[in-house]
């Protein structure tokens, strides 16, 4: 073994000093990572980047290789991420406090622009989190607190998603979806308050409703009589005999007609008011 040793030993050397840079340069990046390559501590490459067009299984992951000790790795998270914001108090147009929970996720699409200007996931986090609360109570602000109940909801959330959106791409992230958890009324007076603040609303959101109807109506009412005064006059007009008869009969069956009361009327034959009994003469 010594006379091996002392006859190979510069092989055996260089043979286990490629093995080291061989393994310094080797790195496996799974199916849920992507790697950023930073050589003077500038990324200049990613590899298994993300790319929603390429199906699981079919990526860059696995075996990959580096410059030893000119090159190191970062690895940066492929998966989706969830971003929860606090518990914040928002007032609503319509003077109304509202505790929210919201959450977002988000995921790296561009892992080179996330190094240089957040380093890591968390910072990305960390960034986006005062962003969402501040486009959150913006756009609920703009809308009263009945709207939340909803699908106005939606918009909102499309709203707030969009704007979030434009922010994280400084990060090299995209904001998938924003959701409120919970949107509640503070407990005690304030909710009563606020039970009572809708209903009166309500009521008078119903009477003005009614009020509309009841415009309506007369309106309908006024142009309807319009219309029938109309249609006498041109009546009257083309054969006035016939147009004196039908307004006669039409007395005569509001005068006698008297349901189910029993009455009498006593008049002369003679009496003006009769004479389209009397027939022409």
């Amino acid at each position: 073994m010594e006379q091996i040793w002392q006859t190979y030993k510069m092989a055996i050397i260089a043979a286990g000093a490629a093995l080291l840079v061989a393994a310094a340069g080797t790195v496996f990046v799974g199916e849920d990572q992507q790697a950023v390559i930073l050589q003077g501590g500038s990324p200049v490459k990613t590899i298994n980047k993300f790319n929603p067009n390429e199906d699981f299984g079919q990526t860059n992951a696995g075996i990959q290789w580096h410059i030893p000790f000119v090159q190191q790795v970062q690895m940066v998270d492929r998966r989706i991420m969830d971003l929860d914001m606090e518990r914040q108090q928002v007032l609503t147009s319509d003077q109304q406090r509202l505790q929210v929970d919201a959450y977002a996720r988000f995921r790296i699409i561009d892992p080179i622009r996330m190094v240089r200007n957040a380093r890591t996931e968390e910072n990305v986090a960390a960034q986006l989190a005062p962003i969402m609360t501040s486009v959150l109570r913006q756009e609920l602000g703009r809308r009263t607190f009945a709207s939340l109940l909803t699908a106005e909801r939606g918009n909102a959330m499309t709203n707030i998603r969009d704007t979030l959106d434009k922010a994280a791409r400084q990060y090299g992230a995209q904001v998938l979806d924003v959701r409120i958890k919970r949107a509640d009324l503070p407990d005690g007076r304030p909710l009563e308050a606020a039970f009572e603040r809708m209903q009166s609303d309500r009521q008078a959101e119903a009477e003005t409703i009614r009020a509309q109807g009841r415009r309506d109506a007369q309106i309908i009412r006024a142009e309807a009589e319009g219309e029938a005064a109309s249609t006498y006059a041109a009546a009257y007009g083309k054969d006035p005999e016939f147009y004196d008869f039908y307004r006669a009969m039409e007395s005569y069956r509001r005068t006698f007609e008297q349901g189910e009361a029993e009455s009498s009327i006593i008049m002369s034959p003679d009496n003006e008011y009769l004479r389209q009994f009397r027939g022409r003469r």
